[in-house]
This record gives C-alpha cells, sequence and structure tokens, in this order.
C-alpha cells in the first residue's frame, strides 16, 4: 500500500450521480457497456465505459445512484471517450460491483 498525502485524496473530484443512459460497447476488448451519468449543475452528463457486464443489465442501470471520478482526465477506449472513472470493487468472482451510496444523494456531491 502506497501512503499518500491527504490533500492528494481531497484533490481527486469524487462525485454522486445518476446513470441516465447506457448502451452495448461491442468494440471494446472486454465485455463492456457504454454509460452516461448525470453529475449535476455545474458538471453535467459525462459518458464512461465500464466493464460491469457481469453483475448489471442495461436498462437495471437506469437510475442508480453511482460514484465517478471526475478529474481524472479522459480516456480512449476503442473509440470512445472515458470523460470519468465509475468507481467500484471486484467481488469475490473478480468482477466489478458498483461503488454507491445506500440512501439517494444529490447529483454532483463530493466524496468526503
Amino acid at each position: 500500500m502506497k501512503i499518500i498525502d491527504y490533500s492528494q485524496f481531497t484533490d481527486v473530484e469524487i462525485r454522486s450521480g445518476t446513470v441516465v443512459k447506457t448502451e452495448e460497447f461491442p468494440k471494446a476488448r472486454n465485455p463492456a457497456y457504454k454509460v452516461w451519468v448525470d453529475f449535476g449543475e455545474g458538471f453535467g452528463i459525462k459518458q464512461t465505459s465500464a466493464q460491469i457486464t457481469q453483475n448489471y443489465t442495461l436498462e437495471g442501470l437506469i437510475g442508480q445512484n453511482v460514484c465517478g471520478a471526475l478529474n481524472l482526465g479522459t480516456k480512449n477506449i476503442a473509440g470512445f471517450i472515458s470523460d470519468f472513472l465509475l468507481l467500484g470493487f471486484e467481488d469475490q468472482n473478480g468482477n466489478i460491483v458498483l461503488a454507491a451510496p445506500k440512501t439517494e444523494i444529490p447529483n454532483g456531491k463530493k466524496l468526503h
């Protein structure tokens, strides 16, 4: 484990958002979805690619409250620009489970 300064952690913009759109991503090297999340006023809707096909359906993701890191820059994934990192943990099988609050949080709230 690498120790970082607390200010490095607080510099990461981890914000709450709501999934508003999903699509299949057949060009991705590994099974993935294209996911659009509304992060609220000041941030808007951002898109990303996520390898979450084992634990989620396209329809089931719509309306979910999720967490994303917004200020890590963009990444080109098989011709699709990813604007943020959708956060999650590996389950016992190595599949991603999204990090999400237990109760609904307004879009754009910062993780503290």
